[in-house]
């Protein structure tokens, strides 16, 4: 009974957020200058097919019956038809969701290979080289956006020495620059978080007494501080995984990637309004969904914050 108390208030939040989400969207797009009529059916259409297009996808009726539509159509799983494929926007979601899964799942192999061995390494070698080189590996991979690695890795790996595609997702060979151009950015915040919470961790009393006990150095690190110092680092993680799910929207653009960013982009474009709202509500939802999980780690690592809830 206890856990089905505490699940409900979160999955009624995280309901409420997803609505609230959904309703700014939908009235930031209506907002936005330009119209869908007009990019559909070019600069040199009449008036009345304007007025019956427009008409058609009910573009003529006031927006807040517009909203009303919109939000039955959500209670309902119906998240509309695109104006510019005529596809189901689920479909489409469904569709791109599945290439945006894979690049973050690839992207946060790439960040957990490389951010948490290097922040154990330099929390073991405080203040020496090493933990120089490491801290040198985050400032660098925290200052470049993946709008300007992304390009460099293409110029270098894929024009020059063409060791992988140019773009695109015809092969596991696709995958492996747009996944390292997300994974560094995500392995440099990593690697800085996970050193700076085994360090401050280092000075507490259960760690000072398995240094006693005469357990080295490293053991130390890696078995007794390393749970306590999991909390920070799996906010990071969650923060960061949902990111990567929502969509890496400058990174599937820049390398062609077919994900839901690259989607979200294209419907911009087009003014297509119920592929935009379907496509942000998914992002909402794997943020509210990845924030979920989180807590529930937060309560398996720390039993007292199970406890106190």
């Amino acid at each position: 009974m206890r856990p089905l108390l505490l699940v409900v208030p979160k999955l009624a939040s995280a309901l409420v957020v997803a609505l609230g989400v959904a309703s700014l969207v939908f009235l930031l797009l209506h907002l936005v200058p330009g119209d869908p009529v007009e990019v559909m059916l070019g600069d040199y259409a009449g008036a009345a097919d304007r007025a019956a297009l427009r008409a058609r996808l009910g573009l003529d009726l006031p927006l807040i019956e517009q909203w009303l539509r919109f939000l039955a159509g959500l209670a309902r799983g119906d998240l509309g038809v695109s104006l510019h494929s005529g596809d189901t926007v689920r479909a489409l979601l469904a569709r791109h969701f599945a290439a945006t899964a894979l690049l973050a799942l690839a992207a946060f192999c790439v960040a957990l290979a490389l951010g948490l061995p290097l922040g154990a390494l330099a929390a073991l070698h405080a203040g020496r080289r090493l933990d120089g080189l490491a801290s040198a590996f985050a400032v660098l991979g925290m200052s470049l956006p993946s709008f300007v690695l992304g390009p460099l890795l293409l110029i270098l790996f894929a024009a020059r020495l063409r060791w992988f595609p140019i773009g695109g997702a015809e092969s596991a060979a696709s995958l492996v620059l747009p996944a390292v151009t997300l994974g560094l950015g995500l392995a440099a915040v990593l690697a800085r978080m996970t050193r700076a919470a085994l360090l401050d961790v280092q000075n507490q009393p259960f760690v000072l007494a398995a240094r006693a006990r005469g357990v080295g150095e490293a053991a130390v690190l890696l078995r007794h501080a390393a749970r306590n110092a999991a909390l920070p680092v799996v906010t990071v993680l969650g923060l960061q995984l949902g990111a990567l799910l929502g969509g890496a929207v400058v990174t599937e653009t820049v390398f062609d990637w077919p994900g839901v960013g690259q989607l979200l982009i294209e419907a911009i474009q087009r003014r297509d309004y119920p592929v935009v709202q379907g496509a942000v509500l998914l992002i909402a939802l794997c943020y509210i969904g990845v924030n979920a999980l989180v807590e529930l780690l937060y309560a398996w690592l720390d039993p007292r914050i199970g406890g106190a809830r």
